[in-house]
């Protein structure tokens, strides 16, 4: 199993000065969700451990190697 096939991406927030559960310039966990992009949101893993949409505009997405991505990884 390779990172594509659990779709496991992570992004830095840019700009998290009007949302209290983001740190600027922290790498955040990024979960799957269609409808989200549709309307340039994120479902994002924020500091309160759950996920919540984000406009898309306050994070750049990033690709990790493969091999720290499944550091995180509990099946």
């Amino acid at each position: 199993m390779n990172k594509k096939d659990l779709n496991i991406q992570f992004a830095i927030c840019i700009s998290g000065q009007e949302y209290g559960d983001l740190e600027y310039w922290k790498l955040y966990r990024i979960l799957p969700d269609k409808k989200a992009s549709e309307v340039e949101c994120l479902r994002v893993i924020d500091e309160s451990g759950e996920d919540y949409l984000y406009p898309q505009n306050q994070f750049v997405l990033v690709e990790l190697p493969e091999a720290v991505t499944f550091l995180g990884y509990y099946p």
